[in-house]
Order: C-alpha cells, then structure tokens, then sequence
C-alpha cells in the first residue's frame, strides 16, 4: 500500500500529566507516553506498514514518540526531517500554568475560548487558526508531494498542529475541528488520492 500518510500524536508528555499548557516548552515523555508510543508503533507494524520517509516537530516528545516508533517497526534507517512548523500551537502567556489555576483566574469560559476557539489566541500566543497558517504551507510544500509521489510518510507531532492538518484532510469547520479530541500515540492512517484528497482514513484508536 503506497500514497499513505500516517499522522500520530506524541505519547503523553510530563506536563499532560500535570495538567499544565506545554506550547513549545520543551517537556519530554512520561513512562505512560513511551509506553503509548511502543504501542503506536506495534499497530502500525500490524498493518504490515513500511514508510519511506518521516516528520516531526523540533520537540523533543514528538521527535522521541516517533523514534521508539520506528525502533517497534525496525524502520530507523528512513530520512527523519524536524521542522518547528510541526510545533504545538504556542500558547503563550498561559505556558508552564496548571489549567484548572488558569480557570480560577480568567474562568471557565475565557480559558475555554482560548483552548478551543479557532480564531483567538491566548495572550501572547497563537489561536489554531494561526497555528493553522504555519502547518498547512509546509505539508503542502514539503510532505504532501511525498505522498503524492507513491511514498509512504509518518508525521509525528502535535494535538493542534494535528488538527490543522485534519481539518484540511477530513473538511472539517472551524466550528468542528475545534470539537475534535486526539488521543496520544494513536496513529490515524490516511490514503490519498493523485489529486491530493482522501481516498481512505482509519483512526486506530477506533
């Protein structure tokens, strides 16, 4: 199977665990996240997956979820490119601050437009709209033609670089890609068409 593009969030990070917005702090993988990435990398080697070449964030949670990914497949020796335009959305002022604390500060709605809104960045930080204005011209310049090529491509980065991307790829609103969850170290595999749209798509956490 040729023209696949494999998306998949990092394994949880130490700040998921403590609840704190991690933007581009660099935090590196709980115990549980390299376990979620091992287990990403055993259902994608299930499918009997071979790629070609790979991409990641300058983070280092994603960079090492797709290394322990690759290791589970045995694929270390394809071209791995890092690109900050992969990176988590920044969010800002709000790095480093427990959510819940956030909350009693601002409330819960204002914490909720800036975590969710599509178009309203957090203080200092970037909205998924403007997260969305970095990632998609590099997936268009850079990854997309890859798979259009025939390879086979794994993206590993970031619940909001990911979302831009799966707005893009499912035709999603801004009002629905704002309501989707992604959870960590699942791989979702797409295949595409020549022309660039989706022939197929397995979420693996389904």
């Amino acid at each position: 199977m040729d023209n696949v593009l494999v998306l998949v969030r990092h394994g949880e990070s130490e700040w998921n665990r403590k609840n704190l917005f991690t933007g581009w702090k660099d935090v590196d993988l709980t115990e549980r996240g390299v376990e979620e990435a091992r287990r990403g990398g055993e259902m994608l080697a299930a499918e009997g997956l071979r790629f070609d070449i790979a991409f990641t964030s300058r983070l280092k949670r994603a960079r090492r979820t797709l290394d322990i990914m690759l290791d589970v497949l045995g694929q270390r020796d394809i071209p791995i490119i890092e690109d900050e335009a992969l990176n988590e959305r920044d969010y800002g002022n709000l790095v480093g601050l427990n959510k819940d604390d956030a909350r009693r500060r601002w409330g819960d709605e204002q914490v909720h437009i800036w975590r969710r809104s599509y178009d309203v960045p957090p203080p200092g930080g970037e909205s998924l709209k403007m997260t969305a204005e970095r990632v998609l011209p590099y997936f268009d310049a850079r990854i997309l033609p890859e798979v259009l090529a025939g390879r086979n491509v794994l993206v590993s980065a970031h619940g909001n670089s990911l979302r831009a991307l799966i707005m893009r790829l499912d035709g999603l609103t801004p009002e629905e890609i704002t309501r989707l969850n992604l959870a960590t170290g699942v791989p979702m595999i797409y295949r595409l068409n020549a022309d660039g749209t989706v022939a197929s798509k397995r979420d693996l956490a389904a």
